[in-house]
C-alpha cells in the first residue's frame, strides 16, 4: 500500500506510515500528480488508484486480480456509488452515468497493468481535472493496439464520499458552470478552490 502525501498540513503521512503504508511525498498539488508519485515507487505489475475520500468494496483486489489474469483488459475501473442518497444526488447521479456511459469510462478504483500504465506515460498531469477520464481513455486506446480493451463495473462497487455534496449542496454540479459568472472569478480559481482548497 502507498500513500502519496499530495501536501497535507494534517497527520496523514503520520498515520498511513503508522499503518505500515509507504509514504511518498508529492509537493505538487495537481491530483494527476500524486497519483503519478505513488505509481512511480509502485513495484507490482498492477496498480490501482483510490482517491482519499473513497472506501473500497472488501472484494476489490480480488476482482481486479480475476479480471486481469483473463489476458484482456490492459485495465479498468470497479465502479462506484455514492455514500447516501437524495433527489439531488440521484439526479447528478444519472447525468454522470450518462456521461460515462457515452465515453465509455467509469469510477471507483482505476487499475491498470504497469506495462499500460507506463505505456500512456501515466496520468496527463496537465489536468487539474478530469484525468481520470484521460486515462481510462488513454488506456483504451493503447488496449485497441495490443488487441485488448478496459473492463468496468467489475462488481464491486466503491463509496464515493458526498463531503462536496454536503459543503456545496446537493444540486451544486448542475450550477457549477455558472460559477465564474456569480462568483467573479476565472473557472481557473473556481477549480482551484473546488478540488485543491487548503483545509
Amino acid at each position: 500500500m502507498i500513500v502519496a502525501d499530495n501536501a497535507s498540513t494534517d497527520r496523514t503521512a503520520e498515520v498511513a506510515a503508522e499503518f505500515g503504508c509507504r509514504v511518498v511525498a508529492v509537493e505538487r498539488r495537481v491530483i494527476a500528480a500524486a497519483r503519478n508519485g505513488g505509481a512511480r515507487v509502485a513495484s507490482a505489475s498492477i496498480i490501482a488508484f483510490v482517491d482519499a475520500d473513497l472506501q473500497i468494496h472488501p472484494n476489490t483486489f480480488v476482482r481486479i486480480q480475476e479480471e486481469m489474469s483473463s489476458g484482456l483488459y490492459v485495465g479498468g475501473a470497479t465502479g462506484w456509488r455514492f455514500e447516501r442518497t437524495s433527489m439531488g444526488l440521484k439526479a447528478t447521479e444519472l447525468a454522470t452515468r450518462l456521461f460515462m456511459r457515452v465515453f465509455k469510462v467509469d469510477g471507483g478504483v482505476v487499475f491498470c497493468s504497469r506495462a499500460a500504465l507506463d505505456a500512456i506515460s501515466g496520468y496527463n498531469e496537465a489536468k487539474h481535472v478530469g484525468e481520470d477520464v484521460q486515462l481510462l481513455l488513454d488506456l483504451r486506446r493503447f488496449g485497441k493496439s495490443q488487441g485488448k480493451t478496459v473492463r468496468l463495473n467489475i462488481g464491486a462497487d466503491a463509496v464515493v464520499s458526498t463531503r462536496k455534496w454536503d459543503m456545496h449542496g446537493d444540486w451544486h454540479m448542475f450550477f457549477m458552470l455558472f460559477w465564474p459568472i456569480t462568483q467573479r472569478r476565472s473557472m481557473s480559481a473556481v477549480v482551484q478552490d473546488y478540488w485543491y482548497q487548503e483545509r
